[in-house]
């Protein structure tokens, strides 16, 4: 039974005459069990085990000693107007969700005859080199200019991607994104998109894009 968010009592334990009935068992019997502990041991004191805290969307970060956390995948276009986002795991490949990406775009408008559905070329750097990624964009009308690993980087190829780092410093600036603080990764997601949305107010409003 409930007052507002308080619980008072179960229905069945009300006696008659508007009165609360006897009172409830012993504080000293034994409790019955509950779920696994969240707390486990660890050096320097309890943490919260890997995958509870954080929630969906959560793996143990490379570059941060392992810790959970999330990574935000961002597509644009050439001036940095993200087109489509994602959010997966800290330890998630980057080249898992070039193609989601891709096809997450809606089809392109251009001038007047058949229209273009789907961008000319695709940079990117060399954590999406993968044949059969590049495969996938040939297919898609897309050209890959994505360096190989362990080969020398041509010259110039890097101008086009800064963009995307400055976009995504752009989303990192507010506390939602920069910190995640939400359980479900639907809830950060949308953060995300209000995030990308943000951005592209500001380029219209400063036409800096």
């Amino acid at each position: 039974m409930r007052f507002g968010n308080d619980v008072l009592a179960q229905a069945a334990r009300l006696a008659g005459g508007r009165c609360v009935g006897r009172h409830p068992p012993s504080p000293s019997e034994p409790t019955a069990p509950g779920g696994p502990d969240r707390l486990v041991a660890g050096r320097g004191g309890p943490f919260l085990g890997p995958g509870r805290f954080w929630g969906a969307q959560t793996g143990p970060n490379p570059t941060d000693r392992g810790k959970n956390g999330s990574k935000h995948h961002v597509l644009t276009e050439a001036n940095g107007i993200p087109l489509a986002t994602s959010v997966t795991g800290a330890n998630c490949a980057d080249v898992t969700q070039l193609l989601p990406l891709v096809d997450a775009v809606p089809p392109l408008s251009g001038q007047r005859g058949r229209p273009r559905r789907t961008p000319q070329c695709l940079h990117a750097d060399k954590a999406y080199d993968s044949a059969l990624h590049r495969l996938a964009l040939w297919q898609r009308g897309i050209e890959p200019r994505i360096p190989k690993r362990g080969y020398e980087e041509p010259p110039g190829l890097g101008v086009c991607r800064w963009v995307v780092e400055r976009t995504i410093s752009w989303l990192h600036q507010y506390r939602r994104l920069r910190v995640r603080y939400e359980r479900r990764a639907d809830i950060h997601q949308a953060f995300l998109t209000l995030g990308c949305i943000l951005v592209c107010h500001k380029c219209l409003q400063n036409s800096f894009c």
